[in-house]
């Protein structure tokens, strides 16, 4: 027989949100276990976040040297990069990640199971009973029973309708981080935050990327000054971008890819690209595949679980509860680690604070780095809000330009009435630290005044905020 096993709260995955999830339920002294089929920290340690930023820090710092050091007067003579050390860094900082939650499991006296789940039973009651297998499958090995099961298994790449990944020609974000040779040339599909960081990274390294996006900008959910900008910014690095532009056909070759694209307007204007290899980055679909027997009638939407935010995360299911990617967008690592605590302090019987949903902050980390929080400018016009502006630019940076990094600006919009921050919008070095400060004041419902009332030390780049600020005002003082 299987080696049966009680908790009082089950949560399988192991990423962001059931790590995190995990850790905060048995702070709370909840008996935990964590049922996870991959490596602890799931996707983001480990196939996203974390070792992709590894390797854009290797790529900016390539190509500051490459296309910067004379200004600096630094000499690097014969200049290259080891392609196979450039992927080994990135993998080595990734395997730090699971090490790290495992720790982290072993301090706080979470049971770590390592298989795949599946949800059995799920009784009124209150207990629900999962039965685990090895990540293969096969027999089951272990039946769980436990009061509460949290879902946080995550999401994977949606392949685009008639070219699915073969992990060769047409590859997904996981590939596009572990090739063994660097291509010569690749298509994008898709201008989001997978699609722009990755033709930032592989065109920093020499090969010649053209990126592929069927809205009529790229980073389509940014404000549309910051699609402008990050184009521009793109145009000068050499990467080609088609907005407004559908992918129709993609045919793999002995030593190629193909697309077929044409213009969305007009489907008759066909044209061919071709290159070594087409990563897609369209977006994600839910992992739950196999995790419910079928009996049970899991209630799904389009590729994710149905859940009641306000209800805790609950499913249709009792004692059933899902956070993070599996049950939708914005599929960001910080949300899914903040749904996973407010839903097991609830739990618990705690009250958190509902998270505000439009207030989360958004970082493509692409060279110049673009960060957001809140309204755009298009929004707030859609909503009929009565709003100001106020748009600093780099260049009237100090602290900016003695480093060399003058690009972009920072961009806030605040309500014309009473000045409380909306939303700021930023393109430029380290803004996607700097978004935090917005964030901040978004959640204490701060105005501009407030922020102009704050003394930002000399010389930062936080400072454009402050410029920004009193920009909504009319009153800036460098610009």
């Amino acid at each position: 027989m299987p080696e049966s096993l009680k908790f009082d709260v089950v949560i399988i995955g192991g990423g962001p949100a059931g790590y995190v999830g995990a850790i905060r339920a048995a702070q709370l002294g909840l008996k935990t276990a964590c049922i996870e089929r991959d490596k602890l920290g799931g996707i983001c340690n480990n196939w996203g976040c974390i070792p992709t930023k590894a390797l854009l820090a290797g790529a900016e710092l390539y190509s500051r040297l490459k296309h910067e050091a004379d200004d600096w007067g630094i000499k690097v003579d014969g200049l290259s990069h080891d392609w196979s050390q450039v992927i080994k860094r990135s993998r080595g900082i990734a395997d730090l990640g699971d090490k790290g939650v495992a720790s982290l499991f072993k301090k706080h006296k979470i049971t770590h199971v390592q298989g795949h789940a599946k949800i059995a039973q799920a009784r009124a009651a209150g207990e629900a009973t999962v039965e685990v297998t090895a990540p293969s499958g096969g027999d089951v090995q272990q039946v769980i029973k436990a009061k509460h099961v949290v879902i946080a298994t995550g999401a994977r790449p949606r392949a685009l309708p008639g070219a699915e990944f073969d992990g060769d020609k047409i590859i997904s974000y996981k590939e596009a981080m572990s090739l063994k040779e660097q291509p010569k040339e690749l298509l994008i599909v898709g201008a989001g935050a997978i699609g722009m960081e990755f033709a930032y990274f592989y065109n920093a390294f020499g090969t010649k990327v053209t990126v592929i996006e069927m809205l009529d900008r790229l980073l389509p959910i940014e404000d549309d000054e910051v699609s402008k900008a990050i184009e521009r910014a793109f145009k000068k690095q050499g990467i080609t971008t088609h907005t407004a532009t559908k992918t129709l056909k993609v045919e793999t070759k002995k030593q190629s890819v193909e697309l077929t694209v044409a213009p969305v307007d007009d489907e008759s204007k066909t044209d061919t690209l071709k290159a070594d290899k087409v990563l897609i980055a369209i977006g994600v679909t839910g992992n739950y595949e196999g995790l419910f027997d079928d009996s049970l009638g899991l209630a799904v939407d389009r590729g994710h679980i149905t859940v009641d935010k306000d209800a805790g995360y609950k499913t249709n299911l009792p004692g059933i509860y899902a956070v993070g990617d599996i049950i939708g967008p914005p599929w960001l690592a910080h949300v899914a680690s903040e749904e996973a605590i407010a839903c097991v302090e609830l739990i618990a019987g705690h009250k958190p604070d509902a998270i505000d949903y439009g207030a989360i902050p958004g970082c493509t980390y692409c060279h110049p780095q673009v960060a957001s929080i809140g309204l755009t400018e298009r929004a707030a016009k859609e909503q009929e809000i009565e709003y100001t502006v106020g748009k600093f630019p780099l260049l009237a940076s100090g602290k900016a330009r003695a480093v060399g990094a003058t690009e972009g600006f920072i961009k806030l919009i605040a309500d014309k009435k009473y000045g409380q921050i909306l939303g700021a919008h930023m393109i430029g070095e380290n803004v996607t630290e700097l978004i935090a400060e917005i964030g901040l004041a978004m959640r204490l419902e701060a105005t501009a005044d407030e922020i102009i009332a704050t003394m930002h030390a000399h010389p930062t780049i936080s400072e454009s905020i402050h410029e920004a600020a009193l920009g909504t005002e009319g009153r800036m003082i460098h610009f």
